[in-house]
């Protein structure tokens, strides 16, 4: 009953500035009475007549999301941090495109029917000539960051709401999204709100940078502070230059010296605009040095504009990083090398593999399923002095328990009945003078895990049917996804046996673990599409969804997961509809099910697909044969075009 009174109250006062009562709205701050003045009079929204919340279907939010993919992408990290930080006080966090779209949305799932009718949801419509005053359109409209509480939203249904918005910019300084942070109930003072902007805009700049950084990652960057200290860590200007020195972009702060310099110093031109060595009152090469100039990489520069000191440190493109530091780098392997950039785990194993690899020490790998523990065998073997040598790969859970004893230790002619004629080398004796790897050791059979013991202590290996024991000269390396300490105490495993393989370990960390997933990723879609004659892109937005997905089958599920889309893919690029479904729905706020919510088919392409689907009663393998495409290809048109077939339309409902 309260809230019906305000709004009527609301309401009234906005019908009354309508009517040319401005001088009525007493205290309304200034951006507040901006706004309400553009909804009435340019707008012509009116107060009495609250607008419903308008919320974009599946196909048309998609249009939009692809529309900033890269930005979502570059965005995710900084949304995901600031949605963990506001969601314990209640607050959810919205992502909206320049026309105030939501493309991204953070929020409890149990507060899902009161937030859709708030309109605080994904799809949902915030421009100011929509939905009135509010901190995401009129923050669009200002080119500012603002809080909007409670009753200076102009429409009377929203005025429960507290939000805050901050605006993020391209190089070039245009709003391209909006970052929000909005609760359905907050205290009537505003003051309670203070805590909401400098958080709000500071996510906003560290995802401006970001983007910045993404954007211009080919070129040299110069990055710079007032404090030394902050330099490395959270420098707040960044400037893109040529080799030259001329300025190609720059971040706000950036653009904030750049148009100081042209107040003090008018160009010739309004096309010109000052060279970084006349920012920083410095030659070329003194830019240019600067990572050899000092110890911490960053050199003190005057701002000749400010007459200010400025600390600045240069971030080179990796390609022309990698030649300048070649020759002080420590002797490259590239077998180990190219196993992963900058996980931090990665490295102390990698670190750790670069000392073992040509000792005879035996090595035991750990890690999840999928993780990549044969490709680091190989790694080790290859940079090692036993390169040279056979590299023998046995899975001990594939090979059937009868068999695996021949197939080990071999067996002499006659040994028993079945076997070849002619007797087999086992697998132990044909690892001679290299690399014998015994994958999932913690599946060998007990009575074997005895005959292994002996070979590793005595260094020989007796087949089968034979009286005399044959010396081997081999490196054993193991690997295992379970856990050895419970296999030991089950009686299981062999406990002086596993301390003879675990001379050194070395533990993969999970692929949803790594920092360094992009360049996983990204190494996994190379070697996939090396040979194919058609040159393929991975999308950011499908990147993204790669990113997020928390991978339980770790690099080998990525591997099928992208050779699926390769393989599905019509174009010359994989979007995030190009995946497995199962990799779609990590993607923010993007739907699970295999179709989008039920809404009207209004493509041309969209209506044909469907009349040709209903001519065949919804038969897809048979569409997919006349189309000339595979299933998943017909399924994702399906998905794109919002064709929901008769059997889905009740579940979705």
């Amino acid at each position: 009953m309260a809230l019906l009174t305000e709004q009527r109250q609301h309401i009234e006062t906005l019908v009354r500035l309508s009517e040319g009562h401005a001088a009525d709205l007493g205290g309304c701050r200034e951006v507040i009475r901006r706004s309400w003045e553009r909804c009435v009079g340019e707008y012509r929204l009116d107060p009495g007549r609250p607008r419903p919340v308008r919320v974009l279907t599946q196909q048309a939010l998609k249009e939009h999301q692809e529309s900033v993919d890269e930005l979502l992408h570059v965005a995710r990290a900084g949304v995901d941090q600031l949605y963990a930080q506001i969601a314990p006080l209640g607050y959810v966090l919205l992502l909206t495109d320049r026309r105030g779209i939501t493309v991204d949305f953070r929020g409890q799932a149990t507060q899902d029917p009161a937030l859709r009718r708030a309109g605080l949801y994904l799809g949902a419509d915030w421009d100011e000539r929509y939905a009135g005053t509010c901190a995401v359109g009129t923050c669009v409209h200002e080119a500012q960051a603002m809080t909007c509480h409670q009753r200076e939203h102009f429409d009377a249904t929203h005025i429960s709401l507290t939000c805050t918005a901050a605006p993020i910019s391209d190089p070039q300084g245009q709003v391209i999204a909006v970052l929000d942070i909005s609760a359905l109930q907050s205290p009537r003072a505003q003051e309670s709100q203070n805590f909401g902007l400098p958080l709000v805009n500071l996510y906003a700049r560290m995802i401006e940078d970001a983007y910045f950084l993404h954007r211009y990652r080919d070129c040299l960057i110069l990055r710079f502070d007032s404090a030394r200290e902050f330099v490395h860590l959270n420098g707040r200007g960044l400037i893109a230059i040529e080799e030259d020195g001329s300025v190609i972009a720059a971040n706000g702060v950036g653009r904030g010296m750049i148009d100081t310099h042209l107040r003090r110093w008018p160009p010739w031109s309004v096309a010109s605009i000052p060279t970084a060595p006349q920012l920083f009152d410095a030659e070329v090469g003194d830019l240019l040095g600067i990572l050899s100039a000092s110890d911490d990489q960053i050199r003190a520069f005057r701002v000749r504009a400010s007459d200010t000191t400025c600390f600045v440190t240069l971030i080179e493109p990796r390609r022309r990083l990698a030649m300048r530091h070649a020759p002080s780098s420590p002797t490259p392997i590239p077998a180990l090398d190219r196993l992963a950039t900058d996980d931090p785990a990665m490295h102390r194993v990698l670190k750790l593999a670069r000392r073992l690899r040509n000792e005879e020490v035996s090595v035991l790998i750990s890690g999840e399923t999928g993780t990549g523990k044969e490709v680091l065998a190989r790694a080790l073997h290859d940079s090692g002095k036993r390169a040279k040598g056979p590299f023998v790969a046995v899975n001990c859970a594939a090979i059937p328990e009868p068999l695996i004893e021949s197939e080990l230790f071999g067996y002499l002619p006659g040994a028993f009945t079945g076997g070849r004629s002619k007797g087999m080398r086992g697998l132990i004796q044909q690892a001679e003078g290299g690399t014998l790897f015994l994958d999932e050791i913690g599946d060998m059979p007990l009575p074997l895990q005895s005959r292994l013991l002996r070979v590793l202590a005595e260094r020989e290996v007796m087949p089968l049917g034979a009286d005399k024991a044959v010396p081997v000269d081999i490196r054993v390396v193991t690997a295992t996804h379970r856990e050895m300490g419970e296999l030991i105490a089950a009686g299981h495993f062999r406990e002086d046996l596993y301390y003879r393989l675990n001379g050194a370990q070395l533990r993969l960390p999970a692929l949803r673990e790594r920092a360094d997933r992009h360049y996983v990723i990204r190494s996994v879609f190379d070697k996939l599409l090396a040979g194919r004659e058609r040159d393929v892109r991975l999308r950011a937005d499908a990147m993204s969804a790669l990113l997020a997905y928390t991978w339980p089958g770790n690099i080998r599920q990525l591997k099928n997961a992208l050779a699926f889309a390769l393989a599905t893919a019509d174009d010359d690029e994989i979007t995030v509809h190009d995946l497995p479904d199962e990799c779609q729905g990590a993607i923010g706020g993007a739907p699970k099910t295999l179709l989008p919510a039920l809404q009207a088919v209004t493509s041309d392409e969209g209506q044909r697909l469907q009349a040709l689907l209903k001519a065949t009663g919804w038969n897809v393998s048979l569409v997919a044969r006349q189309l000339g495409v595979s299933r998943p290809t017909v399924y994702r048109r399906m998905r794109r075009h919002g064709v929901v077939p008769p059997n889905w339309q009740e579940r979705i409902s």
